[in-house]
């Protein structure tokens, strides 16, 4: 099975052993994005909504990168150091889905690389 690397220097680039995101087919598998601003690599300055919008904003560059969009995202993980901002994330979220949602998972976590306080992956589907 062929796999394609997507690059984009519109996203932070990858801190690790892996890459922004694999196409496999129609398929983009999406690694996690924390709010680092593309070329510093810092995480953005400002509250947790600045935190979220950064990640949402990353992960609609990677996904532009592959060929799709935000909208294109079938399943979406998102991983908060403090559960009470799920309801920011909703909030914010509504800013850049519209219906039908993608599925989704929450998951309250200890810590997060680099200090952030959201991360979030996902799996899109390219048609």
């Amino acid at each position: 099975m062929k796999r394609e690397t997507i690059f984009t220097e519109k996203a932070p680039a990858a801190i690790g052993t892996y890459s922004q995101a694999i196409k496999v087919g129609k398929t983009v598998y999406l690694s996690g994005q924390i709010p680092l601003v593309p070329g510093s690599m810092e995480l953005v300055e400002g509250d947790m909504a600045a935190q979220i919008t950064q990640v949402f904003d990353n992960l609609g560059a990677v996904a532009e990168a592959a060929g799709g969009g935000l909208a294109d995202i079938a399943k979406l993980n998102i991983y908060l150091t403090d559960l009470s901002s799920f309801p920011l994330v909703n909030e914010l979220m509504s800013r850049y889905f519209t219906q039908p949602y993608p599925a989704r998972a929450a998951v309250g976590v200890a810590a997060l690389p680099k200090g952030a306080a959201v991360e979030m992956d996902a799996v899109m589907e390219l048609v």
